[in-house]
């Protein structure tokens, strides 16, 4: 028997795993298991959490909340955007109280919301200042605590704790956490122990990193004295911008439940995800990947925005579960095609691409491609192709191409006439490629049924397009000869991320490296949905390393005017970036504001983003506070940190470079740090 190396991942610098062998599948994917079945939809049932009158996991649904922006101080502006919310569809509210003074208004602002006829539970948020959680924890029905700073302070001071020193510290917070922990026992409050990616403390990141299993553990230091207490009535999160490392502990927090017999219920998002468009697709990603696989009991979508916007976004990615009636997938457990064991053959908690070959501009080393469907054009012109980040040029006779620009063009049965810019591929039907075959850049789309049979082939670069029913075992020895073949994967399954993750991990169990693009089509689906479902779908799968390119379509006819193929374009790119895939625009990482910012969040980013949207892969961090700012500047380039009312500081990464900028002048300053740093490119 070969020897298998299992990596969990969650040592620093953890390999992922690939599993070949006779080793028993059932064994290797306990090994890995995060939620109950990676190919038919069931939802991990957790323990019942009553926050109030509404009750979060066990045979509850995914409840959806979000979080005040207004000062906690100004009762009535609190109570009139906390209805706003309720009115929107918001069962949770969410308000900070950083200082004893606001814990103690919460019961000021209960009752003016009780005396409206709202039950709407409320939470309190904490961060540095377990005094006011103490009061909170008497008035509202849950607070959340934040283990990164509740009881620690963020110095980045780096050092190695000794197992005594370590034990010392743990002795510090049990000291400081376990008083609230009674309280909210005596008071049936409920708790959320909410771990930030930006917010560990200095003495989880000396001992695990900056690593999903430090966010883990840092919940589990909190949740052991909650345990110690007989305390359950406790909800988790594991936060981050970046959708990888939030994806990862969330699914690592869950294996390492499954392994002590806890079913703590989750709460999911992605925190600072932006604004607009971007923050949609970067909150799908995140959230959708773990809804995918039944993972989630309540969801906040952090957007740059009012929070009653955000609740649409939040109804709208848990409408689509349960989803009990979606079409059969193979499981997991069971022989692929009779090609390997059909074990879990990625590491479910460490990022790794799956290896393929390199065809053409596909697979590989190189980013994800991205098509664009022209089929459902009667004529195709040069106009065309404005939708798709190519501008041609008359006067200079030449074609501008954009950062966003796809790469391939599928045309169905039709041709093109006029000459194509130097970076695009077209993509046409077999029987319509055989006219066209001698022109340069073209490619045929051929079904499996033909690819088998052996039709005439494109000598460099054929796409085979084929769903799970049309996929066999031939199909995969032929892709796997073929140096020339690229995987179209489509398919119409209610539950088609699974559908095309047991398609491809059958190709890695048959040892074929053929480059796969995901191909996802909507019908009947307003923008929102089609920019949304489209995110969960594919980002879900990039997030594990499973795709080299991405292809999504729609239904024009029933969308006149609605989804457009810009839409589309943007989506697709935008996809590839949440997932850090391929960067083609700057990233914003900005907070959606509470009660602690100190300074206009939405027409601060919109600010930044008028000056800085042109430097591409750039990554900007806009935070209204400090609560998360140091932290999450180790996840971006620069830094725009409110620190006081109208007094602005900058980082670089995770480093102060200037401090007290009068808001005024801080965009100028941090473009001047941008440029100093080496970043900056004149706009166009």
């Amino acid at each position: 028997m070969p020897t298998v190396r299992v990596s969990f991942g969650i040592e620093r610098g953890g390999m992922p795993l690939y599993l070949r062998g006779p080793m028993a599948s059932d064994t290797l994917i306990k090994h890995f298991q995060y939620c109950p079945s990676l190919t038919r939809y069931e939802r991990w049932r957790t323990r019942a959490v009553q926050v109030g009158v509404v009750g979060i996991g066990g045979a509850n649904p995914v409840r959806v909340q979000s979080m005040t922006t207004t000062d906690t101080m100004d009762t009535e502006g609190t109570v009139a955007q906390s209805i706003r919310m309720i009115e929107a569809g918001c069962e949770i509210v969410r308000i900070t109280a950083p200082s004893k003074d606001e814990a103690e208004n919460l019961a000021e602002i209960k009752k003016r919301i009780r005396a409206a006829g709202y039950d709407t539970p409320l939470v309190a948020d904490i961060h540095f200042t377990p005094n006011a959680a103490e009061i909170a924890a008497r008035i509202v029905e849950k607070v959340r605590v934040n283990p990164g700073n509740y009881a620690d302070k963020k110095k980045f001071d780096v050092r190695e704790y000794t197992d005594d020193q370590y034990e010392a510290e743990l002795e510090r917070i049990d000291k400081r956490f376990r008083p609230l922990v009674r309280i909210c026992k005596e008071h049936g409050t409920a708790m959320r122990i909410g771990t930030n990616h930006g917010s560990l403390s200095d003495r989880i990141l000396n001992r695990y990193g900056d690593t999903p299993l430090g966010m883990v553990e840092s919940a589990f230091e909190f949740l052991r004295v909650c345990r110690d207490e007989n305390y359950h009535e406790i909800v988790l999160s594991m936060k981050a911008s970046n959708t990888r490392v939030m994806v990862q502990a969330y699914r690592l927090l869950v294996h390492r439940m499954m392994e002590l017999g806890w079913d703590y219920p989750l709460h999911l998002g992605v925190t600072e995800a932006g604004d607009g468009e971007d923050g949609r697709i970067k909150s799908a990603v995140g959230i959708g990947a773990l809804l995918e696989d039944g993972l989630g009991d309540t969801i906040r979508v952090s957007l740059t925005e009012e929070p009653e916007a955000e609740i649409p976004v939040a109804k709208a990615l848990v409408a689509r579960y349960p989803r009990n009636d979606h079409a059969s997938i193979l499981p997991l457990s069971t022989p692929m095609l009779g090609a390997g064991t059909g074990g879990m053959p990625l590491n479910p908690f460490s990022y790794s691409r799956r290896a393929t070959r390199e065809v053409a501009n596909i697979g590989a080393r190189h980013v994800p491609v991205v098509l664009a469907d022209l089929s459902h054009k009667t004529v195709i012109t040069p106009p065309s192709l404005f939708a798709w980040g190519y501008k041609y040029r008359v006067p200079a006779d030449k074609w501008n191409i954009a950062d966003q620009a796809a790469d391939y063009a599928y045309i169905g049965n039709n041709s093109i006439q006029f000459h194509i810019p130097g970076t695009l591929g077209i993509i046409q039907d077999h029987a319509a490629w055989l006219k066209d075959r001698t022109k340069e850049r073209h490619y045929p789309l051929i079904h499996p049924n033909a690819y088998r049979a052996g039709v005439e082939l494109h000598r460099d670069l054929n796409f085979v397009h084929a769903a799970l029913p049309e996929f066999d075992a031939a199909l995969v020895v032929k892709l796997r000869e073929d140096p020339t073949a690229v995987l179209v994967v489509d398919t119409r399954n209610l539950h088609g991320m699974a559908d095309q993750r047991r398609l491809i991990i059958g190709l890695i169990n048959g040892e074929c490296p053929v480059p796969v693009i995901l191909r996802r089509y909507y019908a009947d689906v307003t923008r929102e949905q089609f920019v949304l479902h489209g995110s969960t779908d594919c980002g879900a799968l990039l997030l594990d390393g499973l795709g080299d390119g991405i292809f999504l379509g729609h239904e024009p006819a029933q969308h006149p005017g609605g989804i457009g193929e810009d839409l589309a374009c943007r989506t697709a790119f935008g996809i590839l970036q949440a997932t850090r895939t391929r960067i083609s625009k700057t990233e914003y990482i900005s907070c959606p504001s509470c009660g602690r910012t100190q300074f206009d969040l939405q027409d601060t980013t919109m600010r930044i983003r008028a000056r800085t949207s042109h430097l591409k892969g750039v990554k900007i961090g806009i935070m209204g506070c400090i609560v998360n700012g140091p932290g999450e500047m180790a996840d971006a380039d620069y830094g725009y940190v409110g620190t006081g009312v109208g007094v602005i500081t900058l980082y670089k990464e995770k480093v102060v470079v200037k401090r007290n900028i009068p808001s005024a002048q801080a965009v100028d300053e941090l473009i001047a740090l941008i440029k100093e740093g080496g970043d900056w490119v004149e706009p166009e």
